[in-house]
């Protein structure tokens, strides 16, 4: 396959663009109705089992489980002070913990990811209020930020500008990266950065943008199942991602019913 002038990306055909759109669907639908599923007292492991179902049920491939990846399971489920990559346990959900799901499917051979945090058991209030919102606030100030070609530091400007807004800590070594015929590709995507630095993006690429932030210290520790990345002061964290296609004009979120 071979990349197009101004993109490190190997070009989409129209029929691979069309089925990253579905798998989009298919996860947005999943990931929807997991934030109504889990409940107090439900397990990680019990979550992650009811989303296997749902993939399969879909049509789709869960996958973190393919040679790929060889993740443990078919989610990644991060709670509290865990950032991302966390294997589900059979830790029970308890009220007011922060849970971050993150979900890679893939559907006729194209990979999309997606991922959001939420409260488990009540509204979000407080310090998790404001965590939770200005990393969702970060993540679609990047997407705002592609108005058709653009540079990876336009995006990453734009997530650290929310962020810095929300004094929140921000997750510098983990990036956003592009998606498409394997799950991770060229660029990064770093969640901060100087407008017009950069990886150009044009017209048929796709990325996936996922600020990472916490109400603490920006520092990472890797947790002994050499998969869990937490914070390394305990602090809480949130996550939020979708997979966005680069337009002429504009940006199209993928991963959004």
């Amino acid at each position: 396959m071979q990349a197009r002038l101004g993109s490190t990306q190997p070009r989409k055909t129209s029929a691979q663009i069309d089925a990253m759109r579905k798998g989009g669907k298919i996860l947005a639908s999943i990931l929807d109705e997991l934030k109504n599923y889990v409940t107090v007292g439900m397990s990680e492991i019990e979550a992650a089992d009811w989303v296997e179902k749902e993939i399969k049920k879909s049509g789709a491939v869960a996958t973190y489980l393919t040679d790929e990846v060889n993740f443990p399971s078919v989610i990644c489920i991060s709670t509290n002070d865990e950032i991302v990559h966390s294997v589900p346990s059979s830790y029970r959900f308890e009220k007011g913990d922060v849970v971050s799901f993150d979900l890679v499917i893939t559907y006729k051979g194209m990979k999309v990811d997606s991922a959001f945090t939420m409260v488990v058991g009540e509204e979000p209030k407080g310090a998790k209020k404001h965590l939770l919102n200005y990393t969702q606030r970060s993540l679609y100030a990047g997407i705002d930020a592609i108005k058709g070609p653009v540079h990876t530091g336009d995006i990453g400007s734009a997530v650290e500008a929310v962020l810095n807004v929300g004094k929140l800590g921000i997750i510098r070594e983990l990036v956003g990266h592009g998606i498409g015929q394997t799950m991770q590709m060229s660029p990064e995507i770093p969640n901060y950065g100087h407008k017009g630095t950069g990886v150009l993006l044009v017209s048929g690429d796709t990325v996936a943008i996922e600020p990472m932030a916490t109400l603490g210290g920006e520092a990472i520790k890797t947790d002994g199942d050499d998969w869990t990345i937490s914070t390394r002061d305990g602090s809480l964290a949130a996550h939020f991602e979708h997979t966005v296609l680069i337009t002429d004009d504009g940006v199209e979120i993928l991963t959004k019913l």
